[in-house]
């Protein structure tokens, strides 16, 4: 499977199954993403940083709501992250967020959103066995280092895959990448194009990939 950033919290998953965009942004968050093609397009809030759906080709599948799908050999399942009793804020934080998990090429891959909070046990119970984890680590409204940082030691993926953090294309106020990196104690590894995964070629232990938004 060949995984793609192309900026903020959009990730282009293309397999042998078929192609997963997840989180489609406008141009409004300072990416570019163009005009995409996809057999299946979650979105975790909707909103035109999570679920600009303008932006991908006619003729997919749209989900942008809790629940268990099989989609030509895909297995999504959609969980509710909002915690309990929380209301929105003006920036959106603590509305309706939806985390997608996706197997796909013999590999389990989670997609966070828009997540905002640490989440509980019986979430957690729903994330495990992560292989791949897009976290957003940028702060204001959602995850920041340290709470993804707290992520991460719950879940404990394979590979992980920093989104939604400032960049020199980023519109939004947003935290850097460095923050992150130095909360988890590492060096920052060089960014890639993309990354190319098998079951067979995943690391023992958690490992960060840092992917370039432009080589898309």
């Amino acid at each position: 499977m060949d995984v793609t950033w192309l900026g903020h919290a959009c990730v282009r998953l293309r397999g042998k199954d078929g192609v997963v965009l997840m989180d489609p942004c406008a141009k409004s968050t300072g990416y570019a993403i163009g005009k995409q093609s996809a057999d299946i397009v979650t979105v975790s809030r909707d909103d035109d940083e999570h679920g600009f759906v303008d932006a991908v080709a006619p003729q997919f599948r749209l989900l942008n709501r809790p629940g268990e799908y099989e989609i030509g050999g895909v297995l999504l399942n959609g969980l509710s992250t909002t915690a309990r009793g929380k209301k929105a804020d003006e920036n959106g934080a603590g509305s309706r967020n939806v985390a997608f998990v996706v197997e796909i090429d013999e590999l389990r891959v989670c997609h966070l959103g828009a997540l905002d909070h640490t989440p509980g046990q019986d979430l957690i119970e729903g994330l495990s066995d992560i292989d791949i984890l897009f976290t957003p680590v940028g702060g204001h409204g959602e995850l920041d280092a340290e709470r993804a940082a707290e992520v991460i030691s719950l879940l404990q993926p394979r590979l992980v895959v920093p989104i939604r953090y400032g960049t020199e294309a980023s519109a939004r106020p947003l935290d850097p990448l460095e923050p992150f990196i130095k909360q988890l104690g590492r060096e920052a590894p060089p960014p890639q194009p993309k990354l190319s995964v098998t079951r067979s070629n995943l690391p023992e232990q958690t490992q960060v990939v840092v992917l370039d938004y432009r080589s898309k």
